[in-house]
C-alpha cells in the first residue's frame, strides 16, 4: 500500500553512513523490511475477515468501511503533526516506539467483538503505522545512497507488499483459523510483533555502528507548509487529483473485494482471498520493472494515462457475472503497478526541491481524505442498496462509484499529459535516466 510513499520523504534524510562495512547496510535493510512486513500484514489482515465480520458480528458494510476511515483520521493527525514525533525521538527510537503502538492497535482489534473497539484499534494502528513508514524511509535514506538507495527502497517495498499478499492469502494457507473472525486477527497481532522485533534489531545494529564510528542520526520528515499550497503549478494539482482518485478507488475496493467476489460472483473464501491478493502480488514484482522502464524511455505522463485507463473498464467488467473475475483483477494489478511507479516520483519534476516536503505532505493528506471518505461511502452504498449474496445487484452502485473515480483519474492524467506537450512542459515525457 502507498499510504506514505516509501521514497517520498528523502529530502534531507540522506546522510552518508560513513565507511562502515557493507554488511551493516544490508542488515539495516533486512531488519527495517521485517518491520514493514509486519506493518503491511496487520493492516491488510481485515480483508479476508470482512465476510466474517458481517456474518458473525453483524457489522454493516458501512461499519467495515469506517474501520478504514478510523485509520485515515489517525493518519491525517500524524501527517499534520509534521513529523514532530520522529524529529523528537530520532529514527532509532521512533521505529521501536511506533512499531509498539502498531502492535497495541492490532491487539485491540483482535480483542473485543465490538465495532467501536475495533475502530479504536484501527485508530491506534494508524498512529503507529504511518510514522513507522516515515521512520523506515528516513533510516534507509541515511544508510543507502545513489543506486543502492533505489535498490534498497525497491526491496523494502517488495517485502512490505509481501506482507499484504500473505494477509490476503491467509485463508488459503490456514483455513482452519477462519471458523471465527478472531483467530485470524490474533495471528495478525502476533505477526505485527515483527514491527518491534525488526525495530529493536535495527537499533542494535545502529548502536553498534555508533560505537564503531559516530553517525548522524537526525532525520527530516515531510511537513505541510500551508504557504506553499498557492505556489504549486497546475501540473502538480493534476497529479494530486490522480493520486486522490486512484487510491480512493483501489484501497477501499480491496477492503470490500472479498465480500463482493463471494456475494456477487460466487467465489469461495479462498478464491476471493487469492484474487484480492493478486493485486499487491503483481505490484511486488511489476512496480520496480515499470520504474526502470520509465527511467529508460521517459513518457511518464503518457504511461500515467495508460495506467489510469485500466481502472474504468476493470470496475465496469466486474459488474457482469459473465466476465471472469481474473480479467478485471489483472487490469487492477497492472494499474496498481504502473501508476504508483510513476505518480510519486513525478512530483520531483513539478515542484522546486525547497518545497518538495510540503508537496508530498499535501498530496498524502489529500490521498488520506479521499481514501477515508470513499471507504465509508461505498460501504454505506452497499447497505442502502441491500447488497448481499441474495441481492448481488446491490453492489453495482458501489462499483459505479469506483468506475467514476477511475474516469476522473483518467481525466486528470489526460490534462497532465496535455500540459506536458506545450512550451511549459516539465520534462515528464522527455527526461530519461
Amino acid at each position: 500500500r502507498s499510504r506514505l510513499l516509501p521514497d517520498a520523504t528523502l529530502a534531507g534524510a540522506m546522510t552518508e553512513s560513513t565507511s562502515l562495512p557493507r554488511s551493516y547496510r544490508w542488515l539495516v535493510l533486512a531488519f527495517v523490511s521485517l518491520a514493514m512486513f509486519g506493518n503491511y500484514y496487520s493492516f491488510d489482515a481485515l480483508n479476508p475477515v470482512g465476510p466474517l465480520l458481517e456474518s458473525q458480528l453483524g457489522f454493516t458494510q458501512a461499519q467495515i468501511g469506517l474501520l478504514d476511515s478510523s485509520y485515515n483520521i489517525a493518519a491525517l493527525l500524524v501527517l499534520l503533526a509534521g513529523g514532530v514525533f520522529i524529529d523528537r525521538f530520532g529514527a532509532k527510537r521512533a521505529i521501536v516506539l511506533f512499531g509498539a503502538i502498531s502492535v497495541v492497535g492490532s491487539a485491540v482489534i483482535a480483542g473485543v467483538p465490538s465495532h467501536r473497539t475495533m475502530a479504536a484499534g484501527r485508530f491506534i494502528m494508524g498512529i503507529g503505522a504511518e510514522p513507522l513508514i516515515v521512520a523506515a524511509t528516513a533510516i534507509l535514506g541515511r544508510w543507502f545512497k545513489g543506486k543502492e538507495l533505489g535498490f534498497a527502497m525497491g526491496v523494502n517495498l517488495m517485502i512490505a507488499r509481501f506482507g499484504s499478499v500473505a494477509a490476503d492469502n491467509s485463508a488459503s494457507v490456514a483455513p482452519g483459523l477462519f471458523y471465527s473472525w478472531q483467530p485470524p486477527l490474533v495471528v495478525a497481532a502476533i505477526v505485527s510483533c515483527t514491527c518491534v522485533i525488526g525495530g529493536v534489531l535495527y537499533a542494535m545494529v545502529e548502536r553498534r555502528a555508533e560505537h564503531a564510528r559516530p553517525l548522524d542520526t537526525s532525520v527530516t520528515t515531510d511537513k505541510l507548509v500551508l504557504a506553499d499550497v498557492v505556489r504549486f503549478n497546475r501540473a502538480y494539482w493534476y497529479v494530486v487529483g490522480l493520486c486522490v482518485t486512484f487510491y480512493a478507488a483501489v484501497f477501499p475496493f480491496r477492503r470490500f473485494a472479498n465480500i463482493i467476489f463471494m456475494d456477487a460472483h460466487g467465489a469461495s473464501p479462498e478464491q476471493a482471498a487469492f484474487l484480492n491478493g493478486v493485486i499487491p502480488l503483481t505490484a511486488m514484482f511489476a512496480t520496480p520493472l515499470f520504474g526502470l522502464l520509465v527511467d529508460k524511455i521517459g513518457r511518464r505522463a503518457l504511461l500515467l494515462m495508460a495506467g489510469s485507463c485500466l481502472l474504468f473498464p476493470a470496475f465496469l467488467l466486474m459488474m457482469s457475472p459473465r466476465v471472469p473475475l481474473g480479467f478485471s483483477v489483472a487490469l487492477l494489478g497492472i494499474a496498481f503497478s504502473l501508476v504508483p511507479a510513476i505518480l510519486w516520483p513525478a512530483v520531483t519534476y513539478l515542484v522546486d526541491e525547497a518545497r518538495l516536503g510540503s508537496a508530498y505532505a499535501l498530496m498524502t493528506f489529500c490521498q488520506q481524505i479521499g481514501w477515508g471518505a470513499m471507504a465509508w461511502a461505498v460501504g454505506r452504498s452497499n447497505d442502502v442498496f441491500d447488497a448481499s449474496a441474495a441481492n448481488p445487484g446491490g453492489y453495482v452502485p458501489g462499483l459505479w462509484m469506483f468506475a467514476a473515480l477511475g474516469f476522473l483519474g483518467l481525466t486528470c492524467a489526460f490534462l497532465l499529459w496535455r500540459s506536458e506537450q506545450g512550451p511549459a512542459a516539465h520534462g515528464l515525457d522527455t527526461i530519461r535516466a
